[in-house]
């Protein structure tokens, strides 16, 4: 019953903290100006995914503070979080070189790397695979590589919010599900601090998330991610098949890019979300789209990842198949066309 009223009370605080930053951003000018390569066509306030940083680390210190987490976990997703978000901020205020941002990030995802979330070995159908030596620089590039491509998938109104929301509700139930009530907790306080704020976010946007929200929500999948394998909670496979959408789209569209030899960390419009909700005419479609293809498809096969982890790379490959054609059928990396 606490732990419920917990959620609640995360849910009306990030939508009431989502509030005071909206009128905080207007108050001092801090919005998102419409460009060339911008999905909106309005200037609108920036910044309010502070209330999911907030809020879900307010959550993480309380369940560690109850017994309901090991105090290992508290840290390293504590201390990551904050500078992850601290560095996102700074960024929504006032430009940050992209090479600062990334040492934060490197520093972060070592943090957790460095805790409790050391990933020694991966299940496959012939035994588990020990990584090795290469298990630390792997764990650090992929919290990286996660939090940086939920910054570039929060392009459209509500699609990184509606992420958080139904990866945190689908993580939570197989972790409740695997007897970890303290780790569904923490993730169910994510998604719960990602509902309030996707009140304020749902299309049309009244307030854009940040560097500081989407930052920190990749970083603390991916440090879930770590941690849950780690601890023998939730096999990573099922965190690559719940987190699928973004990760095959932010993927496929970098690829296209890196082979073109643009520029990776300059704005621009091709990511396959980008490309759909252009073509539909509206954002509404693709952010709905998102969720039912992560409840309906992807949290089903998440949940047969986590019965049967020797079978989880074959999982993924079934998850992310329809997800790679749609990607291609959207032109994800491809430029956009421009018309005279």
């Amino acid at each position: 019953m606490l732990s419920l009223v917990s959620l609640v009370v995360v849910l009306l605080g990030a939508a009431a903290l989502t509030g005071w930053v909206r009128s905080y951003a207007l108050r001092h000018r801090i919005l998102d100006i419409p460009n060339a390569r911008s999905s909106h066509v309005d200037p609108t306030p920036r910044g309010g995914g502070v209330s999911i940083v907030f809020m879900t680390l307010a959550a993480l210190c309380f369940g560690g503070l109850a017994g309901w987490l090991p105090r290992d976990v508290v840290v390293a997703l504590l201390g990551g979080g904050v500078l992850v978000a601290g560095i996102g901020w700074l960024d929504d205020r006032s430009h940050v070189p992209a090479r600062w941002r990334m040492l934060v990030h490197l520093v972060a995802a070592g943090w957790v790397v460095a805790g409790p979330g050391w990933v020694a070995t991966l299940p496959m159908p012939g035994g588990e695979v020990a990584l090795g030596w290469i298990a630390a620089p792997l764990g650090v590039l992929w919290v990286a590589w996660v939090l940086n491509l939920y910054n570039f998938m929060d392009g459209i109104d509500g699609i990184a919010g509606i992420e958080a929301v139904t990866v945190s509700a689908a993580a939570a139930g197989l972790l409740w599900h695997a007897q970890e009530p303290g780790l569904a907790f923490v993730v169910a306080a994510l998604g719960a601090a990602s509902l309030g704020f996707l009140a304020w976010n749902w299309p049309p946007a009244k307030v854009f998330m940040g560097d500081a929200g989407s930052a920190f929500l990749g970083f603390a999948f991916g440090g879930l991610a770590l941690v849950t394998h780690a601890l023998g909670a939730l096999v990573i496979w099922s965190w690559l098949i719940l987190l699928g959408v973004f990760l095959v789209d932010a993927t496929v569209t970098l690829v296209r890019r890196l082979l073109r030899r643009e520029r990776v960390y300059e704005a621009h419009r091709s990511h396959a979300y980008q490309h759909a909700s252009r073509r539909l005419g509206s954002h509404r479609p693709v952010t709905m789209a998102v969720g039912l293809i992560n409840l309906g498809w992807l949290a089903p096969l998440a949940f047969l990842a986590s019965l049967r982890p020797q079978w989880g790379i074959i999982l993924v490959v079934v998850a992310w198949a329809p997800l790679l054609v749609v990607a291609h059928r959207f032109q994800a990396g491809q430029a956009e066309i421009q018309r005279a």
